[in-house]
């Protein structure tokens, strides 16, 4: 940008003066923003240290009202102390509207311009501006100084085009860095109109805002895309949360951006109806480190919970990744009856005792192993969650061993028996034998221990007899013998959660506050070493179900992990985000199924984005002759803009490592931002060894960690090998070679038939 204002100042200064006069006229309004914010950073510190006073009387009512002062403060204190690159991004300059009612924000609600607003010369005045930023700022007679973006009066800004203008007649995008204005780009929705603003022509700077936005360069966290929504992303982002919004969108067209700032705009929304939580749930870690910093540069944190798949479980975390063929077995709905039989079977262990002896009235009472096996039997028969079903199992052991004493029939009256009984029962339970043998017999199962048994072959094949064949037990059974988790693994323990269930424990007693100790507080005050703040940290730590859940790459999920996720959204309205094309899950039919077993009988309102902003027109075209490979008739979302670079082609001469590392070190050459190495998973850890040494901006990563990412240059290694790795390869490898903005280069090896050109067999025409 700065070479293209060289280039304009030499050859139009008058155009260069314009532009200048601009920056000053966003740099003066900024300034102004600023001193607001000052102001409001000192009211928030006064309420700090008023609270703090307030704490110091002592009475329930000072000190209730000291944390709920505290909390508030804090909150609002850390929101504007948070200076964001570009806190203020836009403008919107508005013919004067149809009706005359403003909303809370200051600003006119119609939509629409007022009869008369275009003169029949096509010359019209604005009659209002709107600054749009990242939170809300009134001035000190509650005028709108900025808007913020989820406000119905900013949707203009996002909505507004050529051809359905409604109000707007510029769109500007202002580049600022901390305090400073560095440059405007204009968008003109009315070009027909002479508009004037304060007696002057309205001004158009700049070659559009989205070409500027997307020729950034790319670094290994997301940046937000509030400056830059386009019109068909603002109407999934501003949809009525009411029920399952489901949106589907090719690569490159902002699903994983859109579902984020979704959540921003739905606890702006509704705070209070969200204060159960939001749930976004991404495929893969490195995904969630890359969007992690968006929310809070949107204005929101700490009731969004951003979670990888294999992070779901509290406890628990997934680092390994499981071959194709376990995957497939472990995702897959057979796996929950494996599951449900080796809960039950987890009981029967090669300690544990096969004879109960007690003593009752005088008298020794012994169960042998088929009685108590009889015992076990009666009592799985329940439906209860194995856990819960232990009293029961309690009960028919207290059973059987008054059948066995032959007391029942001593007594005709009821009330004696049943007295005689209630006796037999404490008797016989107040024993250490009794309660060590219960222990021993039936144990308290966690779903840790239950998938440990499973890695004993033996165990694992007798569970899952008919259900899973002998090559698929030994290598599941194998795969849970590792040091570690893998993302499959974490859905089957949430499986074993729900199958097994938690005992009921005793509260734990709080501890008491000194303070409650002097004013008689304990059963008025909360404990006054946790602050509100902590702990409403605390309880969404401990969150297993959220009021909205987003799913993100959703395509990716398997029947295993919906109902993992499902059971986090019981009650909740749903965002679903995905991509049939881009699935890696062999059965998408069967992930269907339990999407919709997760979804429930919500009801579906449906969103499509059809626009590439990510891949130049040439990689788009190159990635379209892979998805025409793995899903004939898919048409690829529409690129936007094209380089007139076109994909390189390269085919290993010697060693691959060393071919691999040459071309990073040309792309590093040539882009400014990072570039992105996507091997087969088999690969990844040779890969890294691979770029020792060429710095920070370049990572390798298997293909399955590719989603959801970009880089400004791409190396695909071998699309043959990538594409041979499971059943969905070819939606593997159509992932992988839609993750660069600027250049792509394909490092082919023999297995991949590469032509004289270098292009592998697979992606020729």
């Amino acid at each position: 940008m700065a070479a293209q204002a060289q280039q304009e100042s030499a050859v139009d200064p008058v155009h260069d003066s314009v532009r200048d006069r601009e920056i000053s006229v966003e740099q003066e309004h900024l300034d102004r923003v600023y001193r607001r914010l000052e102001e409001k950073i000192h009211e928030a510190e006064f309420l700090m240290a008023d609270a703090a006073r307030r704490g110091q009387v002592g009475t329930p009512g000072a000190l209730a009202e000291r944390d709920a002062q505290v909390f508030r403060a804090g909150i609002h204190l850390n929101r504007l102390h948070n200076e964001y690159e570009d806190f203020l991004f836009g403008r919107i300059d508005l013919l004067p509207g149809r009706d005359g009612k403003k909303g809370p924000d200051g600003a006119y609600t119609a939509v629409e311009p007022a009869e008369g607003a275009v003169r029949p010369d096509n010359t019209a005045d604005i009659a209002e501006t709107l600054h749009i930023g990242r939170i809300g700022v009134l001035d000190e007679d509650y005028s709108p100084l900025v808007i913020d973006w989820r406000a119905p009066a900013a949707a203009p800004f996002y909505r507004s085009t050529p051809v359905d203008p409604g109000r707007v007649v510029r769109r500007r995008v202002i580049r600022s860095k901390g305090r400073r204005v560095l440059g405007v780009e204009d968008d003109l929705m009315r070009p027909e109109l002479t508009a004037s603003l304060d007696g002057h022509e309205l001004p158009v700077i700049g070659d559009g805002a989205l070409m500027a936005a997307l020729g950034q360069a790319r670094t290994h966290t997301m940046r937000d895309i509030v400056a830059s929504i386009q019109a068909e992303q603002d109407l999934v982002i501003r949809a009525p949360a009411a029920s399952v919004t489901y949106v589907e969108g090719g690569p490159g067209t902002g699903k994983t951006a859109v579902a984020l700032h979704r959540a921003a705009y739905l606890l702006y929304q509704d705070r209070r109806r969200y204060a159960g939580g939001i749930l976004i749930v991404s495929p893969t870690p490195l995904l969630v480190a890359y969007t992690e910093g968006v929310l809070p540069s949107l204005g929101e944190e700490g009731q969004v919970a951003v979670r990888a798949i294999g992070s779901l479980v509290e406890g628990a975390e997934a680092t390994l990744y499981d071959s194709p063929s376990v995957a497939r077995a472990k995702g897959s709905y057979r796996m929950l009856k494996v599951v449900r039989k080796a809960a039950r079977g987890a009981l029967e262990r090669a300690d544990a005792p096969t004879r109960l002896r007690v003593v009752a009235f005088g008298r020794r009472l012994e169960l042998e192993a088929e009685e108590l096996a009889a015992v076990r039997r009666a009592a799985l028969g329940g439906t209860a969650p194995v856990n819960l079903l232990r009293p029961r199992a309690r009960k028919l052991l207290l059973d059987a061993l008054w059948e066995r004493s032959g007391a029942a029939g001593r007594h005709t009256d009821p009330e004696l028996a049943a007295e005689l009984r209630s006796s037999f029962d404490e008797d016989i339970t107040s024993e250490d034998d009794f309660t060590a043998f219960l222990d021993a017999w039936w144990p308290e199962l966690t779903p840790a221990a239950v998938l440990d048994a499973m890695a004993d072959e033996k165990r694992l094949g007798r569970w899952a007899r008919r259900i899973l064949n002998p090559g698929e037990v030994r290598k599941v059974a194998r795969s849970l013998r590792r040091d570690g988790r893998s993302v499959h693994d974490i859905a089957v323990l949430d499986e074993l959660q729900a199958v097994l269930g938690t005992p009921a424990r005793p509260r734990r007693q709080r501890e008491m506050d000194p303070l409650d100790q002097l004013t008689g507080l304990e059963e008025l005050m909360p404990v006054r070493e946790e602050t509100q703040r902590e702990r409403a940290e605390r309880l969404a730590q401990e969150r297993v179900e959220y009021a909205h859940v987003i799913v993100d790459e959703a395509q990716d999920l398997t029947p295993m992990q919906w109902r993992m996720v499902g059971r986090r959204g019981r009650h909740a309205t749903w965002t679903v985000v995905g991509d049939p094309a881009q699935s890696s899950w062999s059965d998408p039919d069967e992930a269907a199924q339990a999407r919709d077993e997760a979804l429930g009988t919500r009801p579906r309102r449906r969103f499509e984005l059809t626009v590439n902003y990510r891949n130049p027109a040439e990689i788009a075209e190159l990635a379209s002759r892979v998805l025409a490979l793995a899903m004939p008739g898919s048409t690829s979302p529409r690129a936007v803009r094209s380089t007139g670079v076109e994909p390189r082609f390269t085919v290993v001469a010697d060693s691959l490592g060393a071919t691999v590392r040459a071309e990073a070190a040309r792309l590093l050459d040539r882009v400014e931002g990072t570039v992105g190495v996507v091997v087969a998973m088999q690969r990844r850890e040779e890969a890294r060894r691979w770029l020792t040494g060429l710095g920070d901006r370049v990572v390798a990563l298997g293909s399955l960690e590719a989603k959801g990412l970009e880089y400004d240059a791409t190396i695909v290694v071998s699309p043959a090998e990538i594409a041979d790795e499971s059943p969905a390869g070819l939606r593997v490898l159509y992932v992988a070679l839609t993750r660069a903005t600027q250049q792509l280069t394909v490092v082919s090896q023999e297995r991949d038939e590469p032509d004289a050109a270098g292009v592998p067999d697979l992606l020729r025409d």
